[in-house]
């Protein structure tokens, strides 16, 4: 019988999958993180160790679950013949015992002889800052190349991957596979890096963080001529999907590596072989010494078991082979004053305290600002503007306070409060119980969430406003042009053709498709509006529980909790959304510009699959998660996000993982795509 958890718990892992989601988003998709990895790590160690003792709490959505972030938009997206994983980290010696002791105890299941962990063989590699990919060749040529992405699709960046020097276009020598794929690494050498940086100081352009950063976002350019310019190079680490009569004589990952030399890549030449966890360790020492010294960017050391038979045996997780980790380096720390702390507004609404500081030298790198997080950070580290304190930077992103010397606090030390008025749009900053994040409730009107409102609001699943892409919106938003969702009913023609890249065609399938957003459905309307936490789902919930918007606005915490899968957080959220004046008049104005829906028919509704339990894994081939999910909703049965007894059906598509497991141990059927649609048929 599974733990249960408290509301407390609970919300810490809505709040813990909240803030990751925002962190992938910037980084994966807008090349512009604001944490460090060390602490991003932290925030994904935590949420990974409450699912584990609540599985109950595990979502389709949750960052555990899944490898990474969605593919960016511009390029056609490829899917992965074998997913591209991510690796688990560690951060200790003691971590790293853990997991060779799990390596040992796994093989040893399948041996009738003892297994000593110092015999087993591990290849050791640098764990490069930068960008995976896997590249196609087909009869030797190189035909296509992709990103990550979110492990099964990434971005066709063939075009830009052929402009890095160290791919071959053609494989070397007379014998190789007719299908091979290489993974490897692209990445930014640190003397590019600068060089890169300081034309673009010269130029006034963007500067970019870090290497792994100006990699990513290099790689990414839909002209291939800049990422030309940008003078990338590729590490190769190990091979994907591959001819079957090929698989028998690659049976090792360092034989791989070798071989992988012969064909022409480029391997890194520290990558070095072992044997037992005490060599491991003593790789990752000598490897952190000299890494200052090294051309490239490092955070850390992946170990891998050499045995493709041992690797096969392992097996994975839902998100990690078992055979491999990465074992981080510590971060880098100095030591300086906090001269002033002011707030950052972020695009979702979460302030964040940020510390001023005296300038300081962190791993080669001039540091004058860092993250506070949180007030319950800045509380439970006590920290004082005035107060020195240690600064880390994890060879990433932006610092971090960790500690403060309080032997040296000023006399006028000053204590840091949160406003309680947000300091870009002045409305209401609330920060709700159980919750480390505090928000502003400007959504609609607040120029930092501006944009991202706007976009939410014209995306396909929200109002469909074909044709009113990110680019158009920030250049509406940019020329203020555009203030708040309800501007944009008072765009017209003449408005549109002045803008850049806009022709009069153009500017008129805009209009024309702002007309035909008008006419929507009452849970599309809701969906958009961007309130906290209502998604697709529950915007569906709410449109079925209330025939009209104003009983919706109305609407006290204790009438919302009556919904179906609403609790008290998201209650909260909705009620104090509706209860800012600013955010009303937005909604006002919409409906005085003329969006409409059908009034909701509340006859009852044939519901066959009422007080069913579905829980859907794995990547379906003609319907998305959420298709599916409102498709078994609409019939009255109940989807999950995990498994448990109380489960009817488990729908699981291509790449299943743990859930599908699960269901065969609890003997719940387990429907394929076919079968769920003939059921839904029925």
């Amino acid at each position: 019988m599974p733990l249960t958890p408290s509301p407390s718990v609970s919300a810490r892992v809505k709040t813990l999958r909240i803030d990751i989601n925002e962190h992938n988003y910037l980084y994966y998709v807008l090349d512009a993180p604001r944490i460090s990895d060390a602490e991003y790590d932290q925030l994904f160690q935590e949420l990974s160790a409450l699912e584990k003792k609540y599985p109950q709490l595990i979502t389709p959505d949750s960052p555990t679950q899944r490898v990474g972030e969605k593919p960016a938009a511009g390029f056609p997206t490829v899917r992965h013949a074998m997913p591209m994983l991510s690796l688990d980290n560690a951060f200790s010696d003691k971590d790293i015992f853990a997991f060779g002791k799990r390596v040992r105890d796994r093989l040893q299941e399948h041996e009738t002889k003892h297994i000593d962990i110092e015999q087993i063989c591990f290849d050791c590699e640098p764990k490069l800052d930068g960008l995976a990919v896997s590249l196609r060749y087909v009869d030797g040529k190189f035909v296509q190349g992709a990103t990550r992405g979110d492990g099964f699709e990434g971005e066709d960046v063939t075009l830009n991957l052929k402009t890095i020097r160290s791919i071959p276009l053609q494989l070397r020598t007379e014998h190789y596979p007719k299908l091979l794929e290489v993974r490897g690494e692209v990445y930014m050498p640190i003397k590019n890096f600068n060089a890169l940086n300081d034309l673009a100081k010269k130029q006034g352009d963007k500067i970019f963080a870090n290497p792994r950063n100006a990699a990513a976002g290099s790689l990414r350019q839909l002209d291939p001529h800049i990422s030309a310019k940008r003078a990338l190079d590729f590490y190769s680490y190990g091979i994907g999907q591959l001819e079957e009569s090929y698989k028998a004589k690659l049976n090792a990952q360092f034989a791989t590596l070798l071989q992988l030399k012969e064909w022409g890549f480029r391997v890194n030449p520290e990558i070095k072989q072992v044997y037992g966890i005490e060599a491991c360790l003593a790789y990752y020492n000598d490897l952190m010494k000299k890494r200052d010294r090294l051309a490239y960017e490092i955070d850390g050391v992946v170990y891998k078991i050499d045995s493709f038979a041992q690797q096969e045996l392992l097996g994975f997780v839902a998100r990690a082979p078992r055979f491999a980790i990465a074992h981080k380096f510590p971060a880098h720390q100095s030591i300086t004053k906090i001269l002033a702390v002011e707030f950052q507004v972020g695009r979702t609404g979460i302030l964040t305290p940020v510390a001023r500081l005296e300038p300081v030298k962190i791993g080669g790198v001039t540091v004058s600002n860092a993250t506070l997080h949180n007030m319950d950070e800045v509380q439970r580290k006590d920290i004082h503007v005035g107060d020195t304190v240690s600064v880390q930077r994890a060879g990433d992103v932006i610092p971090e306070v960790v500690m403060v010397d309080q032997t040296k606090r000023p006399i006028d030390a000053r204590s840091i409060h949160l406003p309680k008025h947000c300091p870009v749009c002045h409305s209401d900053v609330i920060k709700p119980e159980g919750e480390a994040a505090a928000r502003c409730t400007g959504g609609l009107i607040c120029a930092a969430q501006r944009k991202e409102s706007i976009k939410h609001f014209a995306s396909r699943r929200a109002m469909d406003i074909e044709g009113l892409g990110d680019k158009l919106v920030e250049q509406l938003v940019d020329e203020k042009i555009i203030h708040d969702v309800a501007d944009l009913y008072k765009l017209d023609v003449e408005i549109l053709v002045n803008l850049e890249r806009m022709g009069k065609k153009s500017a008129e399938n805009i209009m024309h498709a702002l007309e035909k957003s008008k006419h929507t459905t009452f849970a599309r309307f809701i969906f958009a509006l961007g309130i906290r936490e209502v998604g697709e789902a529950t915007a569906l919930n709410l449109s079925k529980h209330f025939d009209q918007l104003e009983k919706l606005m109305q609407a006290d915490s204790d009438t919302l909790i009556q919904v179906q899968d609403i609790g008290p957080i998201v209650a909260a959220h909705i009620h104090s959304f509706f209860a800012q004046a600013h955010n009303v008049d937005v909604i006002e104005k919409l409906i005085a510009a003329g969006i409409h829906w059908p009034k909701p028919q509340i006859t009852a509704k044939a519901q066959p699959l009422a007080k069913k339990t579905f829980v859907l894994t794995g990547t379906l081939a003609h319907l998305s998660r959420d298709e599916a999910k409102a498709m078994l909703q609409d019939l009255g049965a109940k989807v999950s996000g995990s498994v448990s007894a109380k489960t009817d059906y488990v729908v699981a598509g291509a790449d299943p993982g743990s859930k599908y497991t699960k269901a065969q141990e609890l003997n719940i059927p387990i429907l394929t795509e076919e079968e769920l649609m003939k059921l839904i048929r029925q």
